[in-house]
């Protein structure tokens, strides 16, 4: 079982390495509800010490589907597709999605996918709490001087 690896941390951060995209079907987990095994999936809100969002990085073999369907509570998903093709279902609308793909999810829609390719599928999932972004990138992002530490 692949292991996350830290990289550096210090009080405004914390870097971690969970390996290249191809090494993450050798990650696996007890899903923390249902106790069973899942292989090819790596949470990052622990190793990264995250307070406002879950990310996962998950793998789906050639020609299998998700083996469930699921809503949530709270939280919205956003799947963004990084190899492979197939098909995403939410509620009963259903459409292609391949590599680029990326679907937002509201916590009562139920979703679920399948890998309709001959080649490992690889997304991730950043999850957060719904309607909780206030002001976000350019209206939350302000320039500061700041000398690099790295060399040209």
């Amino acid at each position: 079982m692949k292991k996350i690896e830290p990289i550096a941390e210090n009080t405004n951060y914390t870097a971690v390495n969970m390996g290249s995209l191809d090494e993450i079907k050798d990650h696996s987990l007890i899903h923390p509800k249902t106790q069973q095994l899942i292989e090819g999936k790596v949470f990052l809100k622990e190793s990264t010490k995250s307070t406002g969002t879950e990310i996962s990085f998950n793998t789906l073999p050639p020609k299998t589907e998700l083996s469930y369907f699921h809503i949530h509570t709270n939280n919205e998903e956003t799947y963004i597709f990084l190899k492979g093709s197939g098909d995403f279902q939410v509620d009963e609308d259903c459409f292609p999605i391949k590599e680029g793909s990326v679907v937002r999810v509201s916590p009562s829609g139920v979703r679920g996918l399948r890998n309709s390719s001959d080649e490992p599928m690889v997304y991730m999932v950043i999850q957060s709490t719904e309607g909780s972004l206030g002001k976000y990138t350019t209206e939350d992002g302000r320039r500061v001087d700041h000398e690099s530490k790295w060399s040209l």
